[in-house]
């Protein structure tokens, strides 16, 4: 599989090749350079329902992670990383409100997912682990702004 992208909106355009370069930078840049995970691009409606039913929020968020590494199947396939669920439509938003290119938020999302697959987490974590996210983000961020975004 390696990474699969699948685009299940219509609104916003996607570069899939491009997206899944953006992806391996990053998985490059977190040590993990053969990881396999899948990424999916829905609209609002699809992230509010994944929402609802798995996290018990019955709401739209831009982005939520599925990380195969955790829990009883943890180690089965260890270069399985997990899912990205990317909302497009919320995505779109944010950029518009901070003034940015919807790509960038896409990547800046697409990042973030992947730190909570490999175990990054700034909700459930001490102070010193969102702290060490936050810095993660930022480092890989401003990699992928020079490369994909200049």
């Amino acid at each position: 599989m390696r990474i699969q992208i699948e685009n299940r909106q219509r609104k916003q355009k996607i570069e899939k090749r491009l997206l899944r370069k953006v992806a391996q930078r990053i998985l490059n840049a977190l040590g993990c350079p053969k990881g396999e995970l899948s990424v999916v691009i829905v609209d609002d409606a699809g992230i509010r329902a994944l929402n609802r039913d798995y996290l018990g929020k019955d709401r739209p968020t831009n982005v939520i992670s599925f990380a195969m590494q955790e829990g009883e199947g943890a180690g089965v396939a260890p270069q399985l990383l997990g899912d990205v669920v990317i909302s497009a439509e919320t995505a779109a938003r944010d950029a518009a409100e901070a003034g940015q290119p919807f790509v960038s938020e896409l990547y800046f999302l697409l990042l973030h997912g992947i730190l909570h697959l490999r175990g990054y987490d700034h909700e459930r974590g001490t102070a010193a682990q969102a702290l060490e996210m936050e810095q993660a983000e930022q480092d890989i961020f401003c990699a992928i702004r020079r490369e994909f975004l200049a």
